[in-house]
């Protein structure tokens, strides 16, 4: 078995996390120039990863980070030598980001067990390749999958939990493992009406989760109830899922996070479209970041 990795990558303390498969230049240059760490993308994205070094080559300390490679559609052979071409070009600013995805939607995840052992064959593959762990992290929300990062990666980069899950994850797998999750902010008011906005556009990213059974089944670990993981989600879940409000109210909810043990948050800014996104992580930057 590989031993564990005491040296955790250093994204920042905040980070912005995409939905897009890809990132232009232009935009990794325009969101290093707010301060954040580093970009995670999302969407599961080709193995051959060739957006990642035209971005680097814009910025100059932004690191990128995949959020994740699905391991069924990304052959680790594939994503191997991507990451060597783009480790020999940039050294440490790329981390590889993998994961099993959802059984709901993916045709070979028959059951969780299978899925574990799946992505062990993956993280072998990619030992064979000279990945190395401490440039890659998994995605992982229970016990097994969070003992597997912190075994076989530099950590974990978990998806839609809540300071409460970050502070489970931290106590299972020890301190020198790395943990980056992943929340979502809406910039509203702090009144009534923009609360009811927020968890409108809530329920609309929450919808797809709703139905997949790793989600639903964390969630209930964490707590929550028959009634709160039941479409189209109940407030209390999605106010734990989805940081609103005014920019402080939101760096408080974040900050929660780096409190309950978390090394790196990853924002997804929700309903902002590339023209919104950067005045909206520019709000957000004084709180976070000065």
């Amino acid at each position: 078995m590989t031993e564990a990795v005491s040296l955790k990558p250093d994204l920042g303390r905040f980070g912005v996390w995409l939905g897009s498969r890809s990132i232009s230049p232009e935009l990794a240059a325009r969101i290093e120039a707010l301060g954040y760490g580093a970009v995670w993308i999302g969407g599961s994205p080709d193995a051959e990863l060739a957006w990642v070094e035209p971005a680097l080559a814009q910025t100059t300390s932004l690191q990128l980070a995949t959020g994740i490679v699905n391991i069924w559609s990304a052959p680790a052979k594939d994503v191997a030598e991507s990451y060597e071409r783009i480790e020999s070009a940039y050294p440490g600013r790329f981390l590889l980001g993998v994961g099993v995805g959802h059984p709901e939607h993916t045709q070979e995840y028959v059951n969780p067990q299978n899925a574990l052992a799946a992505l062990v064959d993956y993280l072998d593959d990619l030992d064979d390749a000279r990945v190395p762990n401490s440039r890659r992290v998994l995605a992982a929300l229970g016990p097994k999958v969070l003992r597997l990062a912190a075994e076989r990666s530099a950590g974990a980069h978990p998806y839609l939990t809540t300071p409460e899950h970050t502070a489970r994850a931290r106590e299972l797998v020890g301190n020198s493992v790395f943990l980056a999750p992943e929340h979502k902010v809406v910039l509203t008011t702090s009144d009534k009406e923009g609360a009811a906005k927020a968890r409108a556009i809530g329920r609309r990213y929450a919808d797809f989760y709703l139905d997949l059974s790793n989600y639903v089944n964390n969630w209930r670990r964490l707590g929550f109830t028959e009634n709160d993981v039941r479409k189209p989600g109940s407030d209390k879940l999605i106010d734990a899922v989805v940081a609103y409000g005014t920019p402080d109210a939101i760096a408080r909810r974040l900050n929660e996070h780096l409190e309950a043990g978390a090394d790196h948050v990853a924002i997804q800014v929700l309903d902002a479209h590339e023209d919104e996104l950067i005045p909206a992580l520019s709000e957000l930057a004084g709180p976070l970041l000065g």
